[in-house]
Order: C-alpha cells, then sequence, then structure tokens
C-alpha cells in the first residue's frame, strides 16, 4: 500500500436493503421505512439510512484497501446528501498519509451517487496488516 492507492466499490440501493438494515440494526425511523410519513419530509420520499453507505466504505476497507485484517481506529463521517432507493452508491477510498514505522493509513473516503453527487465524505484512520 503507498500513498495515492484507490480502491472503490458500489451497489444499487434497495428498498428491500433499507428494510433488512432497519431490521438489523434497529433503526426503525419513519423517514426510511414509511412512504406516507417520508413524502412529508424535506426529501418528499423515503431515504435509506445514511450508515448504509457509510457501510459500503467498511467493505472496501475490509475487502480491497488496504484489504483483508485492516481495522478501523477512527472514521468521521459527513454526511452531505440524501441517498434514494435506485440509488447507485460509489465508495472511494484513497491513501492520503502512511505512517512512518507503524502500519497505520489515513484514508479519505468518499460516496457519491450516479450522477457523480457526493453524498457522504469524511477520513478513516486504519490498523493494516503488514503485508499490505
Amino acid at each position: 500500500m503507498k500513498v495515492g492507492d484507490t480502491a472503490v466499490r458500489s451497489l444499487t440501493v434497495s428498498g428491500r436493503m433499507i428494510l433488512e438494515f432497519a431490521e438489523l440494526v434497529g433503526d426503525r425511523n419513519p423517514i426510511h421505512l414509511d412512504e406516507d410519513f417520508a413524502r412529508q419530509s424535506r426529501f418528499g420520499r423515503r431515504i435509506a439510512h445514511g450508515m448504509i453507505a457509510a457501510s459500503l466504505i467498511s467493505a472496501v476497507i475490509g475487502n480491497d484497501l488496504p484489504g483483508p485484517g485492516s481495522i478501523y481506529i477512527n472514521q468521521s463521517l459527513q454526511f452531505v446528501a440524501p441517498v434514494f432507493i435506485g440509488d447507485t452508491i460509489k465508495a472511494t477510498v484513497r491513501t492520503l498519509s502512511i505512517k512512518e514505522g507503524k502500519p497505520i493509513a489515513t484514508l479519505e473516503t468518499v460516496c457519491t451517487n450516479q450522477r457523480d453527487e457526493v453524498v457522504l465524505k469524511g477520513e478513516a484512520t486504519v490498523l493494516f496488516p503488514s503485508s499490505s
């Protein structure tokens, strides 16, 4: 792994995914689950849990960059725009720095939708396997 390395994963958010995520974590906010409630919101329709997009970042870190065996130390997140059912989210992780003499990296983390609009951004600090 070196500064500038980048990895990307994407997924299309479905209504079923939102329902399963709500069941898994217990977040049953009606903005995610109730079309009538959501229609009255500023978004006008149901939105996905922001952590679904954030979880895609985790998938990149754990599978691709730095990869298997990586451990989160820290993650900042700024939720910039809503994610709707049917949106295709692309999570991009880029190595910003590697701590001298330590297996610790700082990563830029950005999620965009199919229109290339940023929906989430932040930075992660990870402990990576020395073989990365």
